[in-house]
This record gives structure tokens, C-alpha cells and sequence, in this order.
């Protein structure tokens, strides 16, 4: 919409034109309903770590699980980067780089990963998509094909925001998964680990931890737990979502679940909006 003034200069009439984009007042009165753009599509974030640097034991009847799957259902795969990530992690926190240089050189063994898991899902019709076109073409893609495959890192890269503790970035792979997971309005996020789900302690190195069946996001940020199976700015991420209400974590090691958490199922632990 635009006004004429008297000397036939027009004007684009908008609501936030002599506002301050940092008023509180401003910023509430923008709450609108979102579009789903993808609102029958699963996303699914397969552990580098958990699933592929495991081996074929482990990774093949996740791959198996995976390709049932897309018979029915539309996709989204997202791959973390695994030990190599962790390895480049320890190799760059040494040397002193800052946050944003390790979320940009993480990015390249995330891919790698994607790479093997989408040539083994090749013959089911999954598609790698070169992370630079991943966000604008991926709606064309997803109605062509019956699934995809991204290396789930977030694209900050140098700008990744520093953590409140030491200077691994924050936002990676699980975070990756589930900004896209909101950003297109998709039906569920499956978070698939090496652990059946979140527990009070880490389980591996106690076997006396309690595991948490469903858990609200403000709960678990009042709980300050020790260790998490996926990433610690996820709760907060939640609560600040318009259409992702929630997210699970399932163990690949029993990859059945994997199937039943994109059904809907209870399979693992169930963290929430509260």
C-alpha cells in the first residue's frame, strides 16, 4: 500500500516504518499465525557418533528403517559429524580458535557423513542436497523425492552465537535439525542417539541413572542436569518455537523406534514446550 503526496512522490504505508525494531511493545505486536510449509514431512537427525561411526552393524538396520519408512512418509535427514567433529573440535579449542572458525570447520565432516548415509539411501530415492541450495530448494525436492539428506549443521558459521561456557559452538547438528524443523513447519523431529533417551545422569557411566520418559523444556533447563544427549540450547529453542511443539530421542541401537517416533509413538523420552 502506498500514499501519493502533492508532489507525486509515493510512499509505502507500513506498520513498522517509524518503529524501533528493539521496542518490546513492537516486537509483541507482530505475533501472527505461521505458515507450514512442510507440514506432512518428518525430520529425523541420524548421530554421527551414535549411528554411522559405529559401523555396519549399527548403521545398517538403521538404513533398513529408513527405507520402509520412505514408502510412506517424506523425509528430512539430518547427519552429525561424529568423532571427526570432535577430533577437528579438540584440534582448533588447542590452537585457540574462536567459536564461529570451529561451527565453520565442523560443517565438513557433517557433510562427509551425509555423503555415506545418502549413498546408502540412494537406492530408496534419497537426494544429497549441496548445503548452498539445501534451504531454497528444498520444498522442490521433498515433493520429488521421498526423502533428503543435509549435514544438519547451521549455516552461523563465523557467526556463531558464544556459549555461556567455554567455545564449542552451541548450535550444531541437533540444533540444525530442528531450526529447519520450525522454519518449515514439519510434523515431527526425531533426535536418534546411541541411549534410549534422556536420563538424570549419563547413563554409560552410571548405570544407576534414572531415565526421564517425558520432560517440559523449563523443567529441564530448572534441572541443570550434568550432561545431555543432545544439545543444551534445544530446551531453550523450544520454547521460543511457533510451530515445533516438541522433539524425541530415540536409541538407533534399536532402530524399530526410530519408525515408531515418526509415527507418532512413544518410543524414547519426549522433551516438550511447557
Amino acid at each position: 500500500m502506498s500514499d501519493t503526496t502533492t508532489d507525486r512522490r509515493h510512499h509505502v504505508t507500513s506498520s513498522l516504518m517509524r518503529e524501533s525494531l528493539v521496542d518490546r511493545g513492537v516486537m509483541a505486536g507482530t505475533e501472527a499465525p505461521v505458515v507450514r510449509m512442510l507440514p506432512n514431512v518428518h525430520v529425523v537427525k541420524v548421530g554421527g557418533r551414535s549411528v554411522l561411526d559405529a559401523g555396519r552393524a549399527v548403521t545398517y538396520p538403521v538404513v533398513e528403517v529408513l527405507a520402509e519408512l520412505l514408502k510412506t512418509e517424506r523425509l528430512i535427514l539430518g547427519v552429525g559429524g561424529g568423532v571427526r567433529s570432535r577430533h577437528v573440535f579438540s584440534i582448533g579449542l588447542d590452537l585457540g580458535l574462536p567459536t564461529g572458525v570451529l561451527a565453520q570447520v565442523s560443517v565438513a565432516d557433517a557433510l562427509g557423513n551425509a555423503h555415506i548415509l545418502g549413498t546408502l539411501l540412494a537406492p530408496y530415492g534419497v537426494v544429497a542436497i549441496p548445503p548452498e541450495i539445501f534451504g531454497h530448494l528444498l520444498p522442490l525436492f521433498i515433493h520429488s523425492a521421498p526423502g533428503v539428506i543435509f549435514n544438519g549443521v547451521p549455516p552461523y558459521s563465523i557467526w556463531e552465537h558464544p556459549p555461556h561456557i567455554g567455545r564449542i559452538p552451541p548450535h550444531r547438528t541437533d540444533a540444525g535439525c530442528f531450526l529447519l524443523a520450525e522454519c518449515f513447519g514439519c510434523k515431527t523431529v526425531t533426535l536418534v542417539k546411541d541411549v534410549d533417551g534422556l536420563y538424570d545422569d549419563d547413563p554409560k557411566e552410571n548405570p544407576g541413572a534414572s531415565f526421564i520418559d517425558s520432560i517440559g523444556a523449563r523443567e529441564l533447563k530448572k534441572r541443570t542436569l550434568r550432561t545431555l544427549p543432545f544439545d543444551e540450547v534445544l530446551p531453550d529453542l523450544l520454547l521460543n518455537c511457533r510451530l515445533v511443539k516438541q522433539f524425541q530421542v530415540v536409541n538407533g541401537r534399536d532402530p524399530d523406534r526410530i519408525a515408531a517416533a515418526v509415527r507418532g509413538e512413544h518410543a524414547g523420552t519426549i522433551v516438550y514446550a511447557d
